[in-house]
């Protein structure tokens, strides 16, 4: 990927509606070659997508892992990926294994109960802390710090509220293509540019909507990736969990409940750089006591109908 691609992308990380005018003034491009490049970066499957952050409006935050037999794999996997309520859903481990999030407003509506026969195991693990999430991995980061802060987002935060219809058309809309333009909203949603616009600031300021780049990994050279269950002792979990934020091969982290209480997932551009990852830097982590690995094959979903933050991230 070009240079300019990629300085782009870091642009759209920081600030998935930034204006086109504001991302070339700070890249030192023009408007238009902003716009024609992210053209270019949809066409192959890159591209900004909002997504509704259901913590914020009280519900909790689970992962799952899944284990099944090799040819339940694929199609349980495509099942979760349809629902509105999964995000970050991973086939692993040759086609045996799962890993998916989802976040429910009461604990009794956890899926476990409608998962087909053919799993071997199940388990759920409630969210606790997050300290990475895939909106700040540091593998795309090539901007200097003046140009973050220059494209990073001001907003004055205000709690949440109970969505209104308006509300849930327009973050229909945003899942599909996150830079819907507010006219194009309005259009969609049979309201005002205006109502569109304050409506979607709000959603913004308030955490409800979350925009994320939607992108594989692999598409700038982090070809393998893989799901890690870490056994860490309490006194030392969050200074781990702190310092895996730290690390641009992790692009979520958070802590959970169960007997592995540390979950990430990481990407690397190789086998080898995921075996001095874990040997490396992993291993010179004081507290963790075990580290269970599981190799990702497939994403199906990722943001919103391909994932958001969908869990507590605190910085």
């Amino acid at each position: 990927m070009e240079s300019i691609d990629r300085r782009l992308v870091h642009a759209l990380q920081i600030d998935g509606r930034a204006p086109f005018a504001k991302i070339a003034g700070v890249l030192g491009i023009s408007e238009h070659t902003a716009a024609r490049r992210y053209q270019r970066l949809k066409e192959r499957g890159i591209r900004v997508r909002g997504a509704l952050n259901r913590f914020r409006l009280g519900h909790h935050a689970w992962t799952l892992r899944l284990r099944c037999t090799p040819d339940a794999g694929p199609a349980l996997a495509q099942a979760l990926a349809r629902r509105d309520d999964t995000f970050w859903v991973h086939l692993m481990s040759g086609g045996t294994e799962i890993s998916c999030l989802q976040q429910v407003k009461n604990p009794d509506e956890l899926l476990l109960d409608r998962l087909p026969r053919r799993l071997v195991d199940v388990s759920a693990h409630n969210v606790l802390r997050g300290f990475a999430s895939p909106g700040t991995w540091r593998g795309l980061a090539c901007l200097e710090p003046d140009e973050v802060a220059a494209l990073r987002p001001e907003f004055e935060p205000e709690p949440p509220t109970e969505l209104t219809p308006l509300d849930e058309a327009l973050l229909g809309t945003l899942e599909v293509d996150g830079r819907a333009g507010y006219a194009d909203l309005a259009a969609t949603t049979r309201t005002s540019e205006s109502t569109a616009r304050r409506r979607v600031e709000h959603l913004r300021r308030t955490g409800v909507l979350e925009l994320r780049l939607d992108a594989d990994p692999s598409r700038f050279g982090f070809a393998t990736q893989a799901r890690l269950w870490m056994r860490v002792e309490p006194r030392s979990l969050a200074a781990v969990g702190v310092t895996l934020a730290t690390h641009s091969e992790v692009y979520f982290a958070a802590a959970t409940t169960g007997p592995a209480n540390l979950v990430a997932s990481v990407t690397c551009r190789s086998g080898g750089d995921l075996y001095r990852y874990l040997t490396e830097r992993i291993g010179s982590l004081d507290g963790v006591r075990e580290t269970e690995t599981a190799p990702v094959l497939r994403t199906l979903k990722r943001v919103a109908l391909s994932e958001g933050e969908a869990f507590p991230c605190h910085a």
